[in-house]
């Protein structure tokens, strides 16, 4: 993974290897900028000093998780045939994990808890002046989140490192055809209950018998696969028919784990069942609003199609990654240096607006400090912690969670490590939003342990 650079006046360079980072930071020529992604300004050279090449970024948007590659790409021309190839040199990989699943589940509970206290309390009459006006191209928040998570990270590189330009894979799914991989003609205005009503829909494509234990001539009850507890959608191709027995059995229990012992069952019906395509709908919904932000960047911003992505892919032989996925984006004759360490990076919110913890049914148990900040420090901060007396002698690192009394929890990559105090805590990044996870190899640990011992 490439080191991203800045000269002396905090302007991007041309990143640098680890090996070269190293030996800057040994003879005092860099300082470290930022650990994660792990950046160092020179200073001793400035922007006029330096040669830029062209870099840029290519982006393979997803609902749960978003591949980022930060590319230089370089033309050939054959002597022949005349023809230019377009080599796409790899310097750095990341993955994008949205929190959107988690934002929309917050709004549901507090939608929840709301309508619990207003309903207990008092009778209110309805208002309808406090909807606002959502205007045109009005995203849910979920939705909106990635795009922003997305457009964030991209103003960061850009922060960090020359970039001349960014594509984006402007894939569009067919939620038709992805549940009936035949449809054809007339068929898309139809839709799939034509001629139906949902139950007795359900009937003929169940064949009138319970899904989970095959008994007929019985009552079946319309129950979902995947539990609407859980997050499970009232589409027909989440929704089977059970007997009585069988669906107070599962009750919200995943079916994966209601079939446990029974794997050939379970086999069945998820192959009878028609896969969810909420993924496929969010990526829909947010291709050309993220797109047109892309291109409010200032840099030239230009789209690839999912078909040539993966073309691409299996063309160079690549093993099927969010990253990788991302690097393969637009048009390329080859790719190089690809086998690099994959930095995913996991949206985890900088804290919440509620201030008090809330008990079943929606009432206010306890109130939460007003302070973010504790002796210091604040929740999801990169610490270094060196615990020289008591029972936890040792070395720390990793984020922290702030207490008021100032004994805090590290979250280091062996487990949670609970009572430290503030005293042996040192911040090495401040919290960002996002949490951090690679996997690192002896030369890395070399390069993290040399920022330790170079001034700040």
């Amino acid at each position: 993974m490439a080191v991203l650079v800045w000269d002396r006046h905090k302007k991007p360079l041309m990143p640098c290897s680890e090996k070269r980072a190293r030996k800057l930071l040994a003879m005092g020529r860099a300082r470290v900028h930022r650990l994660m992604p792990f950046s160092i300004r020179l200073v001793d050279r400035t922007i006029a000093d330096s040669c830029l090449q062209p870099i840029k970024i290519k982006i393979d948007p997803g609902s749960k998780t978003t591949g980022i590659a930060l590319v230089h790409e370089s033309e050939t021309i054959h002597e022949d045939t005349g023809e230019i190839n377009t080599t796409v040199h790899v310097l750095s990989l990341f993955e994008l994990h949205h929190r959107g699943k988690q934002i929309s589940e917050s709004l549901t509970a507090r939608r929840q808890m709301r309508r619990r206290r207003h309903g207990n309390l008092r009778y209110r009459q309805p208002r309808f002046l406090n909807r606002g006006n959502k205007g045109k191209g009005w995203l849910a928040p979920s939705l909106q989140h990635r795009m922003d998570t997305i457009c964030a990270w991209v103003h960061r590189f850009q922060r960090l490192s020359p970039v001349t330009g960014i594509a984006q894979e402007l894939a569009r799914f067919d939620l038709q055809q992805m549940e009936n991989p035949e449809i054809s003609g007339v068929e898309y205005q139809q839709g799939t209950l034509a001629g139906y009503e949902i139950r007795e829909y359900l009937l003929n494509k169940w064949n009138r018998t319970c899904a989970y234990c095959g008994v007929k001539n019985v009552p079946l009850h319309v129950e979902h696969i995947h539990p609407k507890a859980l997050g499970g959608s009232n589409r027909v191709s989440n929704l089977a028919m059970a007997c009585s027995p069988c669906n107070q059995n599962k009750g919200s229990r995943p079916v994966a784990e209601f079939l446990k012992d029974k794997p050939d069952v379970l086999r069945r019906i998820q192959t009878q069942a028609k896969a969810p395509l909420k993924d496929a709908a969010a990526v829909n919904s947010t291709r050309w609003a993220l797109f047109n932000t892309l291109k409010n960047t200032g840099v030239p911003a230009t789209t690839g199609s999912g078909g040539r992505t993966k073309f691409n892919r299996i063309r160079l032989d690549l093993p099927k990654t969010h990253a990788l996925d991302a690097a393969c984006v637009g048009e390329m004759d080859a790719l190089r240096d690809w086998k690099k360490i994959t930095l995913a990076i996991k949206a985890t919110g900088r804290g919440n607006y509620q201030r008090t913890r809330l008990n079943a049914d929606g009432f206010p148990r306890g109130y939460l400090t007003r302070q973010k900040r504790i002796k210091g420090f604040q929740t999801g901060d990169r610490v270094k912690a060196k615990v020289t007396q008591g029972k936890k002698i040792g070395f720390y690192l990793g984020r922290v969670a702030v207490r008021a009394t100032g004994s805090f929890n590290i979250q280091t990559a062996q487990g949670v490590i609970q009572g430290i105090s503030y005293r042996y805590c040192k911040v090495i990044q401040r919290s960002d939003g996002y949490g951090y996870l690679q996997p690192m190899n002896p030369k890395q640990t070399e390069l993290r342990s040399a920022r330790s011992s170079s001034p700040a």
